[in-house]
């Protein structure tokens, strides 16, 4: 069989972007304050009280065990007052942009095993955030969010994706170099040109960006994300049977400092949060 010839240019993917629909602005305010110190919470607890969806949403999460509160949270500001205002943030975000792609007509995509792995990358983040000293709902959202740019070529080109699927089952290989093959470019690229569009924080935008490099072992958060990825590939949190694990940087692991019991007690945890989870976001 004849190599494939790539479909598309990295221009074209940007120009689709740009065409995307904003995400909701409270959700835009939301991640814009990840930088800020001096936030008004009662008022961003009001404006997302006034999405009906995103607040049971949200509310669901809140009661989840994922977070382990004793009594029933009822409230978006009773949410902020007994689990922080960060946690919050991470919720609507997450609420929010797993509901801005859906399966077109025909499309052959496996949503619900991409949204599992994304959950499950986003829980190995938070976890092993603090291992690392960094904010773990920060982390978190990074997670979620690392793999936009698959569902940015999925969505937008499902023909010339389905080349990306076709090269992975005749090489066996990653989605990544599947779309380095096909294309010349991997959704980490496009991604982060998503995260630009939408505004995420920087340190976000680095993460999507550099979520496959682990040659640094310098504790970041795209080292963060790099780590969850491949443990949530690891653990097959996702289900997925053509999943390829990645190779581990050893310096990147080594950066953890974890002994054998307590990595086994970190995947046991990362398991048990991921279902919790993805009973909420995972439709």
């Amino acid at each position: 069989m004849s190599e494939l010839t790539p479909q598309l240019d990295l221009d074209t993917v940007v120009k689709r972007i740009q065409d995307l629909p904003s995400l909701p602005a409270v959700v835009a305010e939301l991640l814009s304050s990840m930088e800020q110190e001096d936030i008004d919470t009662h008022a961003l607890a009001a404006k997302i009280t006034l999405d009906q969806s995103l607040t049971a949403k949200t509310l669901r999460l809140a009661n989840s065990s994922f977070y382990g509160m004793s009594s029933k949270v009822t409230s978006i500001g009773q949410a902020i007052s007994v689990l922080g205002f960060h946690s919050i943030r991470t919720l609507v975000t997450a609420c929010s942009v797993t509901a801005s792609f859906a399966p077109g007509p025909g499309m052959h995509f496996d949503f619900p095993g991409f949204w599992r792995h994304s959950v499950g990358t986003a829980v190995c983040a938070r976890l092993l955030a603090r291992r690392l000293g960094q904010n773990a709902e920060t982390a978190f959202t990074a997670g979620l969010l690392h793999d936009l740019g698959t569902l940015v070529l999925a969505t937008r080109f499902p023909a010339d994706y389905q080349a990306v699927e076709d090269w992975r089952r005749r090489h066996d290989c990653s989605a990544g170099a599947a779309e380095l093959a096909v294309f010349g470019f991997d959704h980490a690229m496009v991604g982060s040109a998503l995260a630009a569009r939408w505004k995420f924080p920087q340190k976000i935008q680095e993460a999507v960006a550099g979520h496959h490099a682990g040659a640094d072992a310098t504790p970041s958060l795209p080292l963060t994300i790099y780590l969850a990825n491949i443990l949530a590939h690891a653990l097959d949190l996702a289900g997925q049977e053509d999943d390829q694990v990645a190779p581990l940087a050893a310096p990147a692991w080594a950066a953890l400092a974890l002994d054998d019991a307590a990595a086994q007690a970190l995947f046991a945890e990362a398991e048990q949060l991921f279902h919790d989870m993805c009973q909420i976001l995972v439709n």
